[in-house]
């Protein structure tokens, strides 16, 4: 394997980037690492280059929200013929990442392509309205199946598996590479611990992470836990209508959000929580439970957002509430928030109980590791090259790379 290009629409550096593209920036990381060419094919926006290099992966940007994907098939195909901002480009592999809509590189990449997919979308298309979330959807359940019907899929959870399957696609095409985590220093748990009951949510800011959810929670919780806080950590468009949420509930005291955050500030506000509670309506994955896990804090989260049911082993290393189907209506929804909120009342009053889901939460933790994600889809994308499906969950145990 010498070259290799990702497709991505959005990189963590772009105000919306998230977990989804943190997986494939590390991957092109360990690839690269690897003496392999990487080239990562995104957005633009505001005060981003068009072109640089990060962790030795060549990252080339162009386009906006939706135009990203055909400036980027242009972009592939001038490169192919010599010219433009991927001239030269002869990949052995590619990664063309489905965030609900593929970018169909397989039209001109002229290399195997391996389909990235998360999770389905089926709960999100909405939010985009009634046309472009009828169109999506079609475009990612039946367009993109039919397209990729001899391509290899991959991705990060075995319910994520299940998903795909459910679409159509064969089961011996999908592998499973779960997410990596960076390192974290584990001093000793109870010693970072707020003084305080503190509960924290660390997620993109937007509609289907349904925060709102946990400030539910916290409202009714307070009266009842003196001195109760949450910390949502992280960014995006919705946070304005979360403050209002907030306010409105009469809790904005109680609540800090904190924005963007870096790295070491995202670990520090982990490290001081009881519980951490991820009310995502879908996760393919759920980085955020293995990272709030590093610092021994278990994860709270529904059942029905299908992949915390693998990033989550429930009365293990956290805790899964409500129904698998999901909530049906507005009373289902309700009575989700009301076992949410019991099982954060149940664990923020019971210290035995956190720490043993915490140090259990801990240990697993130790599990996951970017080498490990990255060995684990070079070896899909070697065998892909050579015309072989790989299917199931991966083993990362591979030769480590010669550094």
């Amino acid at each position: 394997m010498h070259e290799v290009l990702l497709l991505c629409w959005r990189d963590t550096g772009h105000p919306q980037g998230g977990g989804s593209e943190r997986y494939l920036e590390q991957v092109g990381a360990e690839l690269a690492a690897r003496g392999i060419r990487v080239t990562y094919r995104t957005a633009r926006y505001p005060g981003a280059p068009r072109s640089e290099t990060i962790d030795g992966v060549r990252v080339s940007r162009g386009g906006g929200r939706y135009g990203v994907y055909p400036r980027a098939l242009l972009a592939i195909a001038a490169g192919r013929l010599g010219f433009g901002p991927l001239k030269g480009i002869r990949p052995d592999a590619v990664i063309d990442t489905q965030n609900g809509i593929p970018f169909f590189s397989r039209v001109v990449a002229g290399a195997p392509v391996t389909v990235l997919v998360h999770h389905c979308h089926r709960e999100q298309w909405p939010v985009a309205g009634a046309l472009v979330g009828r169109l999506g959807w079609w475009v990612e359940s039946t367009l993109s199946p039919r397209v990729h019907a001899r391509n290899q899929y991959l991705t990060v959870s075995l319910p994520s598996a299940d998903e795909l399957v459910d679409l159509g696609v064969d089961r011996e095409r999908i592998a499973v590479v779960r997410n990596g985590v960076d390192p974290t220093p584990t001093a000793d748990a109870d010693a970072s611990r707020t003084p305080y009951p503190s509960v924290s949510v660390l997620s993109r800011l937007v509609p289907h992470k349904q925060i709102e959810d946990a400030l539910d929670a916290i409202a009714s919780l307070r009266t009842q836990v003196r001195d109760l806080h949450l910390d949502v950590i992280g960014g995006g468009w919705w946070e304005d209508n979360l403050r209002e949420y907030a306010a409105g509930l009469g809790i904005s005291e109680s609540v800090t959000f904190h924005g963007h955050v870096s790295e070491e500030r995202k670990h520090e506000l982990l490290a001081r929580s009881w519980v951490h509670v991820m009310p995502s309506r879908k996760e393919g994955w759920g980085l955020a439970v293995v990272e709030a896990a590093q610092h021994g804090v278990p994860t709270i989260g529904y059942r029905s957002s299908k992949g915390l049911t693998d990033s989550i082993v429930d009365g293990v290393t956290g805790v899964l509430v409500g129904s698998a189907a999901g909530p049906d209506g507005p009373a289902g929804r309700a009575a989700d928030v009301a076992e949410l909120t019991d099982a954060i009342g149940a664990l923020l009053g019971d210290t035995d109980a956190r720490r043993v889901l915490g140090e259990k939460a801990r240990e697993r933790a130790r599990e996951f590791s970017w080498p490990q994600t990255g060995r684990g889809v070079l070896s899909v994308l070697e065998q892909s090259a050579a015309g072989r499906f790989v299917s199931g969950l991966v083993s990362s145990a591979l030769p480590a790379r010669q550094d």
